[in-house]
């Protein structure tokens, strides 16, 4: 009850709830701001669109793989449709069947080619290609600020051949043997053998096989449907001739046009890529004419195995190399971060120490300062003073290191501390106790100094004389006292 009070009812007190996370600035740097995870997809150089959260990949230009799909699902749309029920009847019902397998089997490689990662390389980090540029800075025998010979190159012998490793500029590494650097897709891409617009992506090591059934397939598929449409034309132009075969089946014109001018194209293609695998090249190395076919020529092909059915099973049926640039993985920040303490009291504690010890330090050094600024009038009023002249009672005396001191302008606190000065200003400076009074000094009592009469002029003079310096040191020692109470709060 409040006093002088009745016995009145005493007011209900609301508590407000504290909110423990604090605002202060020595929490700010060890907070970490909560980031959500980026995948290396979204982030990769080249010039490629993913699909998928990364699970497909392709090049930028896919207007022609499009056209391409477009083209194979309305022509094998269009045989389905209006041939095949036909043909079915009057031929056989295995031609809608093997036609299905083989459309299936076309969409199935080409979007297996045309998703996948082609093998492409990934790029040298910073560190990487700084050490890189090191090594090749050392093997040229140029610093690095001065002229680097423009062929950048590696030998290595495979099969007893030469072959030069070539350095590319935009990903920073050397090639390995076959990989080139593809201009549309600005990637490095192993075992390269050409850009194909048809299906949107690179032919490299580890799509090449999928490609080859592509436009093999669709070769098959190309035939197939063209030969059966040319069949259902004539078997109706037996029976109501053949204009009006062609009014009767318009679909069919348009197959055997579509598929009279495609198929010329991708059976050559098909032949020739039969022609690479049984002798284990690509199309870049064919077209640039890299290697000869012949074993006893200077430059014979060192990949070949000598075998048309060992390079068709090498190409075929080899294992498939991973992905090299883990295109689904999520980025790793490149700073090394701070060790976590075990919970959250041992970071706040080692947080405020370390605040603690850094106030503490400057508020040493601050002191320093003062008291250095402080005792430099008092020190430099009487220069030629020395310990042998001036022996105050209850006052220790200068000691013969201290008389040596050279005193000079206050110098602002650095980051390690002066002990020297430290230890001088302790000894010119000690500062008493808070109980003890300040003494004054009557003529009678200030002693006289050694080596003089009582009653000389000249002693007197000199006892005026420290009597004053004397009240002027417990005034500056009052001014240091409470300067130093003032820092120690």
């Amino acid at each position: 009850m409040p006093p002088g009070g009745g016995g009145g009812p005493m007011k209900d007190c609301e508590y407000s709830q504290i909110s423990t996370h604090s605002s202060s600035p020595m929490e700010s740097p060890h907070k970490k701001k909560k980031i959500a995870a980026r995948r290396k997809w979204e982030v990769f150089p080249g010039r490629n669109k993913f699909f998928c959260n990364g699970r497909i990949m392709m090049a930028r230009q896919t207007g022609v793989f499009y056209l391409t799909l477009i083209l194979i699902l309305v022509t094998s749309g269009l045989f389905f449709a209006f041939d095949c029920p036909y043909l079915a009847v009057k031929i056989t019902p295995a031609i809608p069947v093997v036609g299905g397998i083989l459309f299936f089997f076309v969409m199935g490689t080409l979007l297996r080619t045309s998703f996948s990662d082609p093998g492409v390389l990934p790029r040298a980090t910073p560190d990487e290609a700084a050490d890189l540029e090191r090594q090749i800075d050392i093997a040229n025998g140029t610093s690095s600020g001065g002229y680097r010979p423009p062929p950048r190159t590696k030998e290595v012998i495979i099969n007893g051949q030469t072959v030069k490793l070539k350095y590319c500029f935009t990903c920073k590494i050397f090639r390995p043997p076959r990989a080139s650097h593809c201009s549309l897709c600005d990637n490095c891409v192993e075992r390269f053998d050409h850009h194909c617009p048809w299906v949107g992506n690179c032919v490299g090591k580890r799509n090449y096989r999928f490609f080859y059934m592509f436009i093999l397939s669709l070769s098959f598929l190309t035939v197939f449907i063209f030969a059966f449409v040319i069949t259902h034309v004539i078997l109706r132009s037996q029976q109501a001739g053949f204009l009006n075969a062609l009014k009767d089946s318009p679909a069919s014109v348009l197959e055997a046009v579509v598929c009279f001018f495609s198929v010329w194209s991708i059976v050559g293609l098909s032949g020739f890529h039969t022609y690479l695998i049984s002798s284990n090249q690509t199309t870049n190395e064919d077209i640039k004419g890299s290697w000869s076919n012949k074993r006893g020529k200077e430059n014979y092909n060192p990949y070949s195995y000598g075998n048309i059915f060992t390079n068709c099973c090498v190409a075929l049926c080899g294992p498939i190399s991973p992905s090299l640039i883990d295109r689904r993985g999520y980025i790793q920040p490149d700073t090394p971060q701070p060790a976590a303490p075990s919970n959250g009291m041992a970071a706040y504690g080692a947080t405020q120490s370390q605040s603690d010890m850094c106030d503490q330090d400057q508020c040493i050094q601050s002191t320093k300062f003062v008291l250095q600024a402080a005792a430099t009038p008092l020190l430099q009023s009487e220069p030629s003073l020395t310990s042998d002249e001036l022996h105050l009672p209850g006052k220790p005396g200068l000691g013969t290191p201290c008389a040596s001191l050279t005193l000079g302008q206050p110098t602002p606190p650095s980051s390690m501390p002066n002990l020297a000065a430290e230890a001088a200003l302790t000894d010119i400076l000690p500062l008493k106790e808070e109980h003890v009074g300040h003494q004054f000094l009557t003529p009678e009592e200030a002693p006289s100094p050694p080596r003089m009469l009582a009653g000389s002029p000249l002693a007197h003079s000199r006892t005026m004389h420290v009597l004053g310096l004397a009240s002027q040191d417990s005034l500056h020692e009052d001014s240091v006292r409470g300067l130093v109470k003032l820092s120690s709060v």
